[in-house]
C-alpha cells in the first residue's frame, strides 16, 4: 500500500492511495473459503460448492467490502500520523467504470484542511462586562411580595384597590366561562379599576380584555383560553364577583424570617434586605456572565479572520446528508452553518492553546452541585454525600448528560479565562437598566 498527499492550496489537498493484491487478497480468500463452508446451493452438498462458483457469486462484493475497510482504516491512520487537521471527512473522488480486476487499485480522496489563524484574547476594544446591582426599588418590591405571599386573607364586603377578587368571566361568543382570581393591583385599565371599585359579591361588571392587565400574559389563565388567542384579544367579558379578600401583609418579624431562611439565620429587616440584595445579585451574575460570553463569542466571530475551504465543505454537505440535495441547496446550508463552524474552530484553538480540559472528577463534582441545586428547589436542603454520589453516577452513565454537563463546565472555564485575559470594561447598572441596554 502506498499513500501520498498532493497539496492543492492551503485549504485543500488530495490523498492518493494505491493498493496491490497483496494488501487485500489473503483476507478476501479467507472470507470466500468461509462462505464456501456455509453455502447452500442447489445441486451441491454443503461445503462442496466449487470455489469458482463462490467467487463468481460473492467475489466482487467481498472484494469491495474489504478494500473499503482497508481504505478507511489506513486513511484514518495516515491523517493521524501526519497530524492533518481536516474539516468534515475525506471525500472519495468519483471514478466512472472503475475496474476492480486491475492488479493495482488506485483511489483519490479530497481533503478540506482547517485554516491557520491566531486568536488574541486581549482585544483592542474593551468589551463591556456588566455588574448588575439590586437597587432600593427592587428590594422594596421583593419585600412587599414576600409580605404579601405570607400574609393573611381577610374577607371584605366591597372591592378595594389592592384586593383579591374571585369571580367568573363569561363571553359566550368567544366560548369563555372561567372561574378565577383577579388581583386588583394587576389591573392596568383605569376604566376597569373604576368599574370594579366599590362592587360587592353578586355584582357583575363588564370589562374590556385589551389592555386590562399590566402583564398581558396573565390574561390567558384569567380567562381560561390559549395564550396565543389572548395576544390580540379585544372583547368584552362579564365578570360576576363571588368573593372579595384583602391580603394583610405579614409583619417583618422573627417568625417570617425563620420561615424564609431557617431558625434565626436572619433576625432583622436590615438583614433581610441585605440577604435579598445578595441573592438577587448572585442570580444577576449568571445573566451578566452569559451576556459577556455571548459578546466575546460574537467579537471573535466578527474579528478573527480566516478562509474556509468553502467549495469542499459545500460538496461534503451535498454528499453526506441523509437525503440527496442539489449543489445550490448545499451552498445555502453551508452559509447557514458557516458562523457556527467558525466559532467551533476559534473555540477549539482557544481550548488547545490554553490547555483547558474537563477531568472526570471535576465533572462529577459539577454534576453533584447541579443535583444539589435541583434538590434544594424541592426542599431537600442538606442531602447526604452518598446520595449525591449515587445520583451523579446515574446521571454520568447517560452520554447525552455527560456531553451537556461537559459543555457547560467548559463554558465556565472559558468564561474564567476571558475574565482573566480579555480586555474588559466593568459597568455597574441596575437590573432595569441592564434589560434596557441589552434587550432594548
Amino acid at each position: 500500500m502506498n499513500i501520498t498527499k498532493e497539496q492543492i492550496d492551503e485549504l485543500n489537498a488530495v490523498v492518493k492511495v494505491a493498493l496491490s493484491k497483496e494488501d487485500y487478497q489473503d483476507k478476501v480468500d479467507t472470507i470466500l473459503k468461509d462462505y464456501r463452508k456455509q453455502a447452500n446451493i442447489p445441486g451441491f452438498r454443503k461445503g462442496q460448492v466449487p470455489m469458482g462458483l463462490i467467487k463468481k457469486q460473492y467475489g466482487k462484493a467481498v472484494l469491495v467490502d474489504e478494500v473499503n475497510k482497508l481504505l478507511q482504516d489506513n486513511l484514518n491512520k495516515y491523517l493521524t500520523e501526519e497530524k492533518l487537521d481536516v474539516l468534515g471527512n475525506p471525500l472519495p473522488k468519483q471514478q466512472d467504470d472503475f475496474d476492480w480486476d486491475q492488479e493495482e487499485l488506485a483511489f483519490e480522496f479530497e481533503l478540506g484542511l482547517a485554516p491557520s489563524f491566531e486568536v488574541p484574547l486581549k482585544t483592542k476594544k474593551a468589551i463591556t462586562h456588566y455588574k448588575i446591582s439590586a437597587d432600593k426599588k427592587m428590594i422594596d418590591e421583593q419585600v412587599e411580595r414576600i409580605q404579601k405571599q405570607y400574609g393573611k386573607l381577610a374577607s371584605k364586603e366591597v372591592v378595594g384597590k389592592k384586593d383579591e377578587v374571585h369571580g367568573t368571566f363569561v363571553n359566550e361568543a368567544e366560548g369563555i366561562e372561567n372561574k378565577s382570581l383577579l388581583e386588583m393591583d394587576q389591573v392596568k385599565n383605569k376604566k376597569a379599576l373604576s368599574a370594579l371599585e366599590g362592587k360587592k359579591p353578586g355584582d357583575t361588571v363588564t370589562l374590556q380584555t385589551k389592555g386590562l392587565l399590566k402583564e398581558n400574559y396573565l390574561l390567558s389563565s384569567l380567562l381560561g383560553v390559549a395564550r396565543d388567542k389572548t395576544d390580540d384579544l379585544d372583547v368584552e367579558v362579564a365578570f360576576t364577583i363571588s368573593e372579595i379578600n384583602e391580603r394583610e401583609p405579614a409583619p417583618l418579624n422573627q417568625e417570617l424570617f425563620d420561615k424564609l431562611f431557617g431558625d434565626e439565620k436572619i433576625s432583622s429587616e436590615k438583614e433581610l434586605r441585605a440577604k435579598i440584595k445578595e441573592d438577587s445579585e448572585k442570580q444577576f451574575e449568571q445573566q451578566s456572565d452569559q451576556k459577556l460570553l455571548n459578546d466575546i463569542t460574537e467579537h471573535f466571530i466578527e474579528n478573527v479572520k480566516f478562509e474556509l475551504p468553502s467549495g469542499f465543505l459545500t460538496k461534503w454537505i451535498q454528499m453526506t446528508g441523509e437525503n440527496p440535495i442539489s449543489e445550490e441547496e448545499a451552498s445555502e446550508e453551508f452559509q447557514k452553518s458557516e458562523k457556527g463552524l467558525r466559532y467551533q474552530l476559534i473555540e477549539g484553538k482557544i481550548i488547545q492553546e490554553n490547555n483547558l480540559q474537563v477531568q472526570f472528577e471535576e465533572l462529577k463534582e459539577y454534576a453533584k452541585g447541579f443535583i444539589k441545586t435541583q434538590m434544594a428547589q424541592f426542599g431537600q436542603m442538606d442531602p447526604k454525600e452518598e446520595e449525591l454520589n449515587n445520583i451523579a453516577a446515574r446521571v454520568l452513565g447517560n452520554q447525552d448528560e455527560v456531553k451537556r454537563l461537559s459543555e457547560q463546565l467548559m463554558s465556565q472555564k472559558l468564561l474564567k479565562l476571558y475574565k482573566e485575559k480579555a480586555n474588559l470594561k466593568v459597568k455597574e447598572v441596575t437590573y432595569d437598566n441592564f434589560v434596557k441596554e441589552v434587550y432594548g
